[in-house]
């Protein structure tokens, strides 16, 4: 029997809420018709966003949005994106798929999106293509409240009070599509451009640097060490591929051996997060730094017939399982992680939601986030798992359980489990130190590895009660089912 040895006596880091975040980026169907169809639409919206999906988004309280990209990001001109939309510039997005861009969703749309999601706004701003002015004016349209040519043209363009913009990156990728930089090159266009990131009046901005490529240690040492006292956090971006980049391999076509390696790599972040902290830490010996992992996630070929550039892909049971191990990773790191951003949250990647016309699904990967929800904002308590290694071959073996646990204002326990085998239930303990349990009631979200939703054969998995969890004293007994997420709310 496998033990988890919860300690209530050690209550440890708050898990911001903000680890629970999402990305949209103007790529493929994220934007267009997944979150904005447009306020002449059929499909029922308003102010154009959908209501469909801002209700399920709702549903699992999403925190913070990060937009508009991405690669997309650092080839966007805000004020292409602004005005009577009839106007406004059309453009070919070079990243993906070479489509045009209307520009018909920009700053006061998203801003809007996120006003009926009830979340904070993340905003990436210009660094590869764009210019020092663009980006102090872009925030002094948004967040200035006194006389001065950019509030007057938001007041123009009909809305008169400012916005409150918190979060806001300093380029994207800028190892990459964000301009091939450098890491010293980068550091010092941070330092230039940050400067005129300006605070208007009581909105304070949260300055994100971009940082590395998954294991470019390199790059996360010479940005902390040229530009690390002038920002809040900074960024990660790692995404599980279980082929290479010329073969991801299929979302839903797969064996055994490709759903543990594929876990195997998903637990690579947790390697990751260490080896990029102890450098930060080097260089920000106090921890005023955040890392934020605003791009993660799986990412495979995309599904057959559909636009390459699009990169839409299927979700399955396995998918979960990587969005569980990765937030349960998120979890125990919460005293430096200040916010993670999935990739991404509709259409694309993987996706939360999947849209075609009026029909929307909901993926496994989003109950994996309503059944985590809880932890947003509550105490991390510490927690042991006994595990043991599974898998097909012995170099991409995985452990068998992985767990997290918090404790909220109300004094109430939140155990999140996933078990990442593929075929093999497993009894597991669960006992609590330094209180008792009057009572255990479990959520589960439970399928075969390869099992998805879809359009043709609708909700095949989700949540639903699992009623095989005993409670005696201080001590929680069930049996995890194969390739299971579960949540046990424990008062």
């Amino acid at each position: 029997m496998s033990k988890l040895i919860v300690n209530t006596l050690n209550k440890k880091s708050k898990i911001n809420k903000n680890i629970y975040g999402h990305f949209s980026e103007h790529l493929g169907r994220c934007i267009y018709q997944g979150i904005y169809v447009g306020e002449n639409s059929e499909i029922p919206n308003t102010n154009g966003m959908r209501n469909d999906v801002v209700a399920a988004l709702k549903q699992i309280k999403v925190p913070v949005l990060r937009w508009p990209g991405g690669c997309f990001a650092d080839e966007y001109h805000w004020k292409d994106g602004i005005g009577p939309k009839e106007n406004r510039k059309k453009m070919v997005n070079t990243h993906w798929g070479g489509v045009v861009e209307d520009n018909s969703f920009g700053t006061h749309e998203f801003l809007e999106f996120c006003r009926q999601v009830g979340c904070e706004p993340y905003i990436n701003g210009n660094v590869g293509s764009g210019t020092v002015q663009e980006m102090s004016e872009w925030m002094e349209y948004m967040t200035f409240d006194g006389i001065s040519p950019m509030a007057q043209l938001r007041r123009e363009n009909g809305r008169e009070e400012p916005w409150k913009i918190k979060y806001f990156g300093v380029g994207n990728e800028n190892w990459g599509c964000g301009g091939c930089m450098r890491p010293e090159y980068y550091a010092d266009e941070y330092r230039r451009y940050q400067t005129y990131v300006r605070n208007y009046g009581d909105n304070k901005v949260f300055k994100i640097a971009c940082g590395p490529n998954s294991g470019d240690y390199r790059w996360t040492e010479k940005v902390m060490e040229i530009a690390g006292k002038h920002m809040n956090a900074l960024s990660l971006h790692y995404y599980t591929v279980p082929g290479d980049w010329n073969g991801k391999g299929s979302a839903t076509d797969f064996d055994e051996k490709t759903y543990y390696l594929t876990l195997h790599k998903a637990l690579h972040m947790e390697e990751l997060v260490n080896n990029h902290l102890q450098i930060m830490n080097r260089f920000d010996p106090e921890h005023k730094v955040g890392l934020i992992v605003d791009e993660w996630g799986t990412w495979y070929d995309v599904e057959p017939g559909t636009n390459p550039g699009f990169l839409y892909q299927q979700n399955t049971m396995r998918d979960a399982i990587v969005a569980a191990v990765n937030l349960n990773i998120f979890n125990e790191h919460s005293d430096r992680i200040v916010m993670a951003n999935i990739a991404q949250m509709v259409n694309v990647l993987q996706a939360v939601i999947l849209t075609e016309g009026n029909r929307m699904v909901l993926t496994p990967t989003y109950h994996v986030f309503d059944l985590y929800k809880d932890h947003q904002d509550a105490t991390l308590v510490e927690s042991y798992l006994d595990t043991e290694k599974i898998g097909v071959a012995e170099e991409h073996q995985v452990p068998n359980l992985s767990a997290s646990v918090s404790e909220d204002a109300n004094g109430v326990l939140h155990i999140t489990a996933a078990n990442l085998s593929a075929d093999k239930a497993y009894p597991l303990e669960c006992e609590i130190v330094g209180r008792g349990a009057v009572s255990a009631e479990a959520l589960i979200l439970a399928g075969s590895m390869d099992t998805y939703n879809d359009f043709t054969q609708g909700n095949r998995v989700g949540v639903e009660a699992f009623d095989g969890v005993s409670c005696m004293g201080n001590r929680i007994s069930f049996e995890i089912p194969a390739c299971s997420v579960m949540k046990i709310t424990v008062r």
